[in-house]
């Protein structure tokens, strides 16, 4: 099944609203294992749209569209595959109904308007949309099946659960699982794991985030997956933090921390509070993680975590002793096992003498306390360096600490075997 992928909407194309719909759509039909070909995105006009559909189903068996089902005189998509039908529009009764109740119950007043969303195309049928009042439509244009949906994404993701994905998943469904890589190069992967890519019935992608990556393995069979991921962890070692797209690293850091009965308290200066936020966004932080402290301004890493005030004279806030500094200030000071600090210069102007994109990181803990050497050089240049030094700066600052929790793990590991060994001579 080859299926593409349509959005509709004016303000996706002028930047306004990402289109995470696609991106949202794309992995799930893949992983229902319906190979989705092509994605675009038109504006709100009748021809725009009328174009996109047919041109689409000239090359895919099926066409699945966002947006355009809504009550405004730009919502088209309706109209628009009504017209391709050769057919006119009739208001479902059951569905106005329902817009009406659901006007009253939230004490709206009910615009005439509101009700072209009960128009559905002639010979079309209605795909049930629990989130919200717009249905979908299925129906059949030039011969192929068509799904359009709301543009709301949760309205969108309830109609592709409920309906879109039953409908087209594929009766052999790929094998397919992801591990996921930080601090490591794309292209250094890649040749990593070459020898996977030579395995029978084995394909690889790479999916490239800020600081890391994404490896997902796909195997026409089960026993060719597994082996396939077995060796891809052989060649790839610690690089790999977690497997499914639902293992973040901050989970696998606490988790680390948990399993030992250990705690982290952070120190931040460029990532104003991020470094926390991750950690604490991801489910059972509270068991390990301690607290952290936003030393904006340079006098407040003396103050608040008693980085020496000569050092910063010295040196200035961007410094990997100052990181280290940091780091023990945060381990002390808020009662941590583990102490993890970060300063740089996210831009958009230089500091210290030093570039934008210059990061220093310090981690501190009861048998280690450096920084990461040589400072990291993050990217510089265009409108996304500042964002994108911050979040890169995050990723390197936990799998830092990830790599020193393992690495402190494998010595203590070596110290109980030869403590066994003397027992026995």
């Amino acid at each position: 099944m080859r299926v593409e992928l349509l959005t509709v909407g004016d303000e996706l194309l002028i930047g306004d609203v990402v289109n995470t719909n696609a991106a949202w759509m794309g992995s799930e039909l893949t992983r229902a294992g319906v190979t989705v070909t092509r994605s675009a995105v038109v504006g709100d006009t009748l021809e725009e749209i009328t174009s996109a559909v047919t041109e689409a189903l000239s090359r895919a068996d099926s066409l699945v569209i966002t947006g355009g089902l809504g009550p405004t005189y730009d919502d088209l998509t309706r109209d628009a595959l009504a017209a391709l039908a050769g057919v006119g529009l009739r208001r479902d009764p059951a569905t106005e109904r329902a817009i009406r109740e659901r006007s009253t119950a939230y004490g709206v007043r009910l615009r005439a308007s509101a009700l072209r969303m009960a128009d559905l195309p002639e010979g079309s049928r209605k795909l049930p949309n629990p989130a919200g009042a717009a249905p979908g439509i299925g129906m059949v244009v030039e011969g192929k099946p068509v799904y359009a949906l709301p543009g709301v994404p949760s309205e969108m993701r309830a109609i592709m659960a409920g309906t879109v994905l039953p409908e087209l998943r594929a009766p052999r469904v790929p094998h397919v699982l992801t591990l996921r890589t930080a601090g490591v190069w794309e292209t250094v992967l890649a040749g990593r794991l070459a020898p996977v890519e030579k395995l029978d019935g084995v394909t690889l992608a790479y999916l490239p985030h800020p600081a890391r990556v994404d490896v997902r393995i796909t195997a026409e069979t089960t026993e060719a997956l597994r082996a396939a991921a077995t060796l891809a962890r052989e060649r790839l070692g610690q690089a790999v933090y977690g497997e499914g797209r639902d293992a973040g690293l901050a989970t696998g850091v606490l988790g680390l921390l948990i399993d030992r009965g250990e705690t982290v308290a952070v120190a931040e200066s460029l990532t104003g509070g991020l470094l926390g936020a991750e950690l604490t966004g991801a489910p059972g932080s509270s068991a390990a993680f301690r607290g952290g402290v936003t030393a904006y301004a340079t006098p407040l890493k003396a103050a608040l975590l008693g980085v020496p005030e000569d050092l910063l004279a010295e040196r200035g806030a961007v410094d990997p002793d100052v990181a280290v500094a940091m780091a023990e200030g945060a381990r002390t000071r808020l009662g941590a096992t583990w102490g993890l600090a970060v300063t740089g210069v996210a831009g958009p102007e230089p500091q210290d003498g030093k570039p934008v994109g210059t990061v220093h990181i310090g981690v501190a803990g009861p048998e280690v306390s450096r920084s990461l050497t040589p400072a990291l050089t993050l990217p510089r240049d265009g409108s996304r360096a500042r964002p994108l030094v911050r979040e890169m700066t995050v990723v390197h600052a936990l799998d830092l600490l990830r790599h020193e929790l393992l690495r402190v793990a494998m010595i203590r590991e070596w110290e109980e075997d030869q403590e066994d060994l003397e027992g026995l001579s």
